[in-house]
């Protein structure tokens, strides 16, 4: 209740408390300020609308900054997290590292581990992904191969490029050949005349 109304009322229920015969005046003028008193404040408004925009706007722009470098760094950390398992031997159709790997059992725990679905045969990665130059592959990639022997062109092995300098592309993969074990391999000669393409994966 405004300052200025109240002290004018309370000077009128002084007035009629000096003279008896204004007691139903003092009567009505109590009645009236109890009323004034108990009635309801106007809320005070505030745009909480704009302040839970701006928190969910902030979150979700962190969100995405996330996201942004999450999907930067998951090559990197494919690539380190495939080098842990090296020397675990190999053997054929296990995705299992106590019981060893072959190529796309390597491969398809490697990815699995950072829950990306990936098929177990490594002739169902021919058509998945995006392919991408030799030239232009990246850590994280993976490289498909014929199998040992190159005249059947149709993918039998796969591995995941760790490195690609000017001079040189490297890849870890599970080999059947003399050693026998998950090994990091150059792209040489040997590799060259089963090399079928590399692919991208979208993840």
């Amino acid at each position: 209740m405004p300052i200025v109304v109240a002290q004018f009322l309370l000077s009128i229920l002084w007035f009629a408390h000096a003279d008896p015969c204004h007691h139903y005046m003092r009567i009505y003028l109590l009645v009236i300020l109890l009323f004034m008193s108990c009635a309801p404040k106007p809320a005070v408004e505030t745009d909480l609308a704009g302040v839970k925009d701006t928190t969910l706007f902030h979150e979700f722009t962190d969100s995405l900054q996330a996201a942004t470098l999450r999907g930067q760094n998951l090559h990197e950390e494919l690539v380190a997290f495939a080098k842990t398992q090296l020397g675990v031997r190999y053997r054929y159709c296990s995705t299992d590292p106590v019981n060893g790997f072959d190529c796309s059992g390597f491969v398809n725990f490697v990815f699995n581990h950072f829950l990306i679905h990936v098929p177990r045969s490594s002739v169902e990665f021919t058509n998945l992904g995006t392919s991408i130059d030799l030239k232009k592959a990246l850590p994280g990639d993976l490289i498909l191969f014929t199998g040992t022997d190159p005249r059947k062109p149709v993918v039998g092995h796969i591995g995941i490029v760790i490195a690609n300098n000017p001079d040189s592309l490297n890849f870890i993969h599970a080999s059947s050949g003399a050693a026998y074990s998950v090994t990091i391999s150059p792209l040489d000669k040997y590799y060259m005349s089963r090399f079928v393409k590399i692919i991208r994966l979208d993840y």
